[in-house]
């Protein structure tokens, strides 16, 4: 069967389909679907052949494909298809020769620019690309990666994605933390960001008149494409947006300060391996405390960073942060005391 770059997309609104009780879905409508999904990814996409419709099915059924069970209901003169076991997805299969070609692929082409400075994110992606292959073979997972694949909204992350890359206006119905109800928020897609397992969409509130909101992906409700002109960003270099941050969050007209902090026991030699920020300058003030400092906006994230080593960190400087860290160490012992 010929591949296209657009033959996985088919493959995974295929299976969507097969899967849902709740709908008959008919050869008409299976094409339907798939057009739907390209035109949103590529508006310049050109339809899909019923014969295009048939081959997919036909690799899917293959032992090439998944060797799906695939059920053929008559309803009337049309034919609809399901799977024979509804909790059957080739989401749980291990990969097929399509997928492991193309990740050979994509392998091939990154791993020349591994060297490069402005590359070297790829030290990390080419394992993760390799497992993927690797891992469906007699040797088994020899490595395992840290993600949150149970992330609330973490589906919304490729439809996201897509909106940035095309320019498309989003009304988002967005439910925060503090509110019980949802509520509407405009915002033109600049840039996604994943801190401690969690994604962050940034972009230009109107309302706010604000070009780095940023909107929490597992509090989205859902979104929607707007026909409003789409806003470029001219204000913000994402590649040094987070420079001086550790986290998402840089309050308004917040100044880079001077952090110290002292790190003892174990923990100071685990700081030692895996620096805090790009700024850190550590400092043995004797084989049991180590000194680092930084320079950083401070934000909620360096503060509850701080707050995670409890009694293996103490800050020094500067005093405000000082304060605010101690105090938060006082309510927390509350809790503790009879």
């Amino acid at each position: 069967m010929a591949t296209t770059k657009n033959a996985l997309i088919r493959f995974k609104v295929l299976d969507n389909c097969f899967r849902n009780v709740g709908r008959k879905y008919f050869i008409n409508d299976l094409i339907s679907e798939c057009e739907n999904v390209l035109l949103d990814i590529d508006p310049q996409s050109n339809g899909i052949s019923r014969r295009q419709i048939f081959e997919d099915i036909a690799f899917m059924e293959s032992t090439e494909g998944w060797s799906i069970e695939l059920e053929r209901h008559r309803d009337g003169r049309k034919v609809y298809y399901r799977y024979a076991d509804l909790s059957f997805s080739i989401n749980k299969m291990p990969l097929n020769e399509i997928e492991i070609n193309q990740l050979k692929d994509t392998i091939d082409l990154l791993t020349q620019f591994k060297g490069m400075p402005q590359f070297e994110w790829m030290n990390e992606l080419i394992p993760k690309l390799k497992q993927g292959i690797t891992s469906n073979k007699s040797t088994g997972t020899v490595m395992e990666f840290e993600s949150n694949e149970f992330l609330k909204g973490i589906e919304l992350l490729g439809p996201l994605y897509n909106a940035i890359f095309y320019k498309k206006v989003l009304k988002v119905s967005y439910q925060t933390f503090e509110n019980d109800t949802p509520f509407d928020v405009m915002i033109h897609p600049y840039f996604l960001k994943q801190y401690n397992n969690r994604w962050f969409l940034f972009g230009y509130n109107p309302e706010k008149e604000k070009y780095d909101w940023n909107l929490a992906i597992d509090r989205i409700i859902s979104f929607k494409e707007m026909q409003h002109p789409f806003l470029e960003n001219t204000v913000i270099d994402w590649n040094e947006y987070f420079d001086d941050i550790i986290g998402v969050t840089k309050p308004a007209w917040a100044e880079v300060e001077k952090v110290v902090l002292q790190f003892t026991g174990l923990t100071a030699k685990y700081i030692e391996t895996k620096p805090v920020h790009g700024s850190q300058k550590p400092k043995w003030l004797d084989k049991n405390t180590l000194e680092i400092r930084l320079k950083i906006i401070l934000n909620y994230e360096f503060e509850r960073f701080v707050l995670s080593y409890a009694d293996n960190v103490q800050v020094i400087e500067p005093e405000k942060l000082r304060n605010t860290v101690a105090d938060r160490l006082k309510n927390a012992l509350g809790y503790y005391e009879m």
